[in-house]
């Protein structure tokens, strides 16, 4: 890509998703930067509602990615946040969650993209990865962006084809979640 598409794609960052409910989780790893962002976040006017964990103590990320993805699914909050050691797992256990799209994100570049081009409703960064600076300007890119639908909501739509045959054949539509 151009220098000249990678400024226009990354421009427009002064307006940022507020007004917000943000569900953010994370593991062990994740939790210090977590605590050092929420700050961050309530700045640009979201709200968030922590889903855990609430220490250094070892927990299972994948409780924390199933309720952080579970409260998007559900409408309770419009956008998620997952922090681990490399954002890896969190999304995989994410993304079994129908009508979840979670990106694993160590760049604004691709979160400003996954939310354009692919209706991204999770972001997952790992905390071995980025620092507070870089982690924050990921979430800002990520909060700024919106879907800009056009050729790209076929291939959504596509995606959700695809979940929804592979739920069918599993019987698990209608009110798991």
């Amino acid at each position: 890509m151009s220098a000249e598409g990678l400024a226009r794609i990354m421009s427009n960052t002064d307006e940022v998703c507020n007004d917000m409910i943000l569900a953010v989780g994370s593991d062990h790893a994740g939790y210090e930067l977590k605590e050092e962002l929420k700050p961050f976040i309530l700045s640009l006017g979201n709200e968030i509602v922590d889903a855990g964990c609430s220490g250094l103590e070892t927990v299972d990320y994948p409780v924390i990615a199933e309720q952080v993805a579970l409260m998007v699914r559900r409408g309770e909050a419009g956008l998620g946040i997952l922090i681990c050691g490399s954002g890896q797992g969190m999304a995989i256990v994410a993304n079994k969650i129908p009508g979840i799209r979670a990106v694993v994100c160590n760049d604004e570049f691709s979160a400003k993209v996954a939310r354009e081009h692919n209706d991204a409703n999770l972001l997952a960064f790992g905390a071995r990865l980025v620092g507070k600076d870089q982690a924050e300007g990921i979430i800002k890119q990520f909060l700024s962006a919106s879907f800009a639908g056009g050729r790209h909501q076929r291939r959504v739509d596509m995606i959700s084809e695809i979940e929804e045959k592979y739920l069918i054949q599993r019987g698990a539509i209608g009110g798991l979640y």
